[in-house]
């Protein structure tokens, strides 16, 4: 039943793409959340390049590496974490192994005129703040995308796990099937904020309205980022997996927040 309703989801969401008459024919392009904003304007820059225009499907890291061992018609798939990459690899669905193409960091996400911004020695004095609260009476949700599946939610439960914060947190938290919406989550009115991708951290349609601060790399395990692709891939796909890692795409995905490995 589960298979079904996935394979279900990417196929309606790839027969929407396809619906689309300005990219009709355009290869499909599986990319985690984390790039919604940075690969979107690499998209944009390639197209004004070259003519060619990609269909960009965000999601789950670990829900596109299902749906792509599933048959489903991605032609480059760019992970937030290398491993779901390489179990591709290993049971025959890619290229190659792929490329590192950059390493992300998790942030402290918030809504902006907040007074009680957490400082860089203390990145989750606001999770022991919500924790506080809540023994008043007072509920303030804790938002992070789903551990199961993202990427980021993995990493936002290893940073709690590092503060001592994981199993009190646990009536707090609001989980995003995705980065994204867990960002969307963490500036909604009912929640104190939450641990998100600094690529969104920095992207103008949310910086204009949040603050944060930067987790400690130390406090869980490389978002290692890795590219590939799939066996379906064609000519423009492959063209624009290398120039994302040429200077210009690199530039890009470092305006983001992006450091190379």
């Amino acid at each position: 039943m589960l298979k079904a309703k996935l394979a279900h989801g990417w196929l309606l969401a790839c027969l929407l793409l396809i619906g689309a008459p300005a990219h009709a024919g355009a290869p499909i392009v599986a990319a985690a959340s984390d790039l919604q904003f940075a690969l979107t304007d690499a998209a944009e820059q390639f197209q004004q390049q070259t003519g060619h225009a990609l269909r960009l499907n965000f999601g789950s890291s670990g829900n596109f590496r299902r749906q792509i061992a599933q048959g489903a018609p991605f032609e480059l798939y760019l992970s937030a974490d290398e491993r779901y990459v390489q179990a591709l690899y290993e049971e025959g669905y890619t290229q190659d192994e792929g490329v590192i193409y950059a390493i992300g960091r998790l942030v402290w996400l918030q809504r902006s005129g907040r007074d009680d911004l957490p400082s860089e020695d203390a990145p989750l004095a606001a999770v022991q703040g919500a924790l506080e609260a809540q023994t008043n009476g007072a509920t303030e949700r804790i938002a992070l995308a789903n551990p199961e599946h993202a990427p980021y939610g993995v990493a936002a439960q290893q940073a709690l796990e590092h503060a001592g914060l994981w199993e009190p947190t646990e009536p707090l938290r609001v989980l995003g099937e995705n980065v994204s919406q867990a960002a969307q989550f963490a500036l909604s009115d009912d929640t104190r904020g939450g641990l998100v991708a600094y690529s969104l951290a920095l992207a103008p349609a949310l910086s204009e309205r949040s603050e944060y601060v930067l987790i400690p790399e130390t406090w869980h395990s490389p978002l290692r980022q890795r590219m590939v692709l799939t066996n379906q891939a064609g000519e423009v796909a492959s063209d624009f997996y290398q120039w994302l890692q040429q200077d210009e795409g690199q530039a890009i995905l470092r305006r983001y927040g992006f450091s190379a490995e």
